[in-house]
């Protein structure tokens, strides 16, 4: 059980309706990135545990499908409330594990409760259609029912918020579900796990497991776990969709980006490069909707980057739980060094450093401190173009045209989200019409779906066929039934 006290030693995990530390693996540290100090151990679960939390979760299932789905969204709106209650602890926990400011860290919290209110919907949200005579004396009518076990596998970026856009829905619909959030941030999930238990979720619905490799491979492979939902990167996020749909299992597998921000000549500048700094720098650049790649269109490069680089400038660096803030450290020591890999990269290469975050000045030197970076005269066949960084660095790529700043954007493996920045309702409905990107802004920050709309990556940004949160939710962790009826 964890509390916000530094002397907390140990993040259990939920399994079988029991706050458990397996033993089968030596304990793990967890480590506040803005300072490198160690401030939990993490005992990690192995398959075994995996197997008895399905089983548990199994037989749970076969109680928890046949409770009226008026009833089982009841624990829901109460952890609705407890969440808003405690919204400021998980925050807090969350920056020091996570080490986002707090204001990105409330509005995380914010964005998770929004999935809880959402699930609450259930009772309309899997309703089925119905035609009477659809021949002579024939009826016909569908039916959404849950699948049985299915189970989380969360990443580091967002731990309040994605395990969210999974077991509400998962839980409403009558599946019982197994979280296995990121061993880097293990604190925040095992908070909003506790109250989940508070809010008086039965037995066996919903189990945490805490773990790595082993833990993961184990819920792929398992033969009573019926769905399985991913965030990761995109060559992780391939392999799970490739192992797990082997197995039979339905899988949505969400994957990295490469985000393209397209600035037209006509776009107001002040607004824009606001809205280029929260995209980019915000999170540190460490979440699949960060704008990675600028492309301005004609001679707006000029002034827009000299605005962009004065305000990028002006951006401080360090802690995310002190004030005055406006970007905390990347997730590790190791993530930093693979970050600045790629900044000696682009210099190798060729671009320009026009902000060079490889000293991020005034941070703490033992934390994981990048300063954010920009890149001028990238070309599109470079490592910072192609490739996700995850982290603060954006890299600016010229065109002349619309037309060539959509081939531009078309040309990325990727397709999670992008934004064009414009005053043109011609330019910007050309632009949504013909960009090959499943989520479109128009003079957008970030383009984040709401709770009620599907979270809808394309290309490598994706794996599967029914996307995260909204309609999809209902339909992935739903199997459709066509009834036909006659009365004689």
């Amino acid at each position: 059980m964890t509390t916000l006290e530094v002397e907390v030693s140990t993040v259990a995990s939920y399994i079988a309706g029991q706050w458990v530390a397996p033993k089968s693996v030596a304990p793990q540290p967890v480590i506040n990135p803005a300072d490198g100090s160690a401030i939990a151990m993490l005992p990690y679960a192995s398959a075994a545990d995996v197997d008895h939390a399905a089983q548990v979760a199994h037989k749970a299932f076969l109680e928890w499908r046949d409770v009226p789905v008026v009833d089982r969204v009841q624990p829901l709106y109460r952890y609705k409330t407890l969440l808003e209650k405690h919204a400021q602890e998980i925050a807090d926990i969350l920056t020091r594990e996570n080490g986002k400011t707090a204001n990105d860290a409330i509005m995380e919290v914010k964005r998770a409760i929004q999935m809880v209110e959402v699930a609450c919907g259930m009772p309309s949200l899997m309703m089925g259609d119905s035609l009477n005579d659809v021949a002579k004396g024939i009826d016909c009518h569908t039916i959404r029912q849950p699948l049985g076990v299915c189970a989380g596998i969360t990443p580091f970026n967002f731990p309040a918020m994605v395990p969210m856009w999974m077991f509400p829905f998962a839980i409403a619909a009558g599946n019982t579900f197994l979280l296995k959030p990121s061993e880097k941030v293990p604190m925040t999930p095992t908070r909003t796990a506790e109250l989940l238990i508070e809010a008086g979720i039965p037995e066996g619905v919903f189990q945490l497991i805490h773990g790595g490799r082993e833990v993961v491979e184990a819920l792929l492979h398992h033969p009573l776990i019926k769905a399985i939902s991913f965030v990761g990167s995109s060559p992780i996020a391939k392999l799970v969709y490739q192992t797990a749909t082997a197995q039979g299992k339905r899988v949505q597998a969400l994957g990295g980006a490469k985000n393209h921000l397209v600035v037209m000549p006509d776009a107001d500048l002040p607004k824009t490069v606001e809205a280029i700094l929260s995209s980019a720098f915000g999170a540190a650049g460490e979440r699949c909707l960060a704008g990675s790649v600028v492309v301005p269109v004609g001679d707006v490069a000029g002034p827009l980057l000299q605005l962009l680089v004065e305000k990028t400038q002006a951006l401080h660096v360090g802690d995310g739980s002190k004030a005055g803030v406006d970007m905390g450290p990347v997730i590790s020591a190791e993530h930093r060094k693979k970050i600045l890999g790629y900044i000696d990269k682009g210099v190798e290469e060729g671009a320009v450093p026009l902000c060079d975050g490889r000293k991020a000045n005034g941070a703490d030197p033992k934390g994981s401190y990048v300063g954010p970076t920009i890149f001028d005269n990238v070309k599109p066949g470079m490592t910072i173009a192609r490739e996700e960084i995850f982290g603060p660095v954006l890299s600016v790529i010229r065109a002349r045209t619309l037309d060539e700043a959509i081939d531009v954007v078309n040309a990325s493996d990727f397709g999670n989200t992008t934004t064009i920045y414009t005053q043109s309702g011609k330019a910007a409905r050309e632009y949504q019409a013909r960009v090959e990107v499943g989520m479109v802004g128009v003079n957008m920050a970030v383009s984040a779906p709401m709770a009620f709309f599907p979270f809808a990556g394309w290309k490598n940004s994706f794996f599967g066929d029914l996307h995260a949160h909204g309609k999809d939710a209902v339909y992935f962790y739903t199997e459709q039934k066509v009834l036909m009826t006659r009365w004689f």
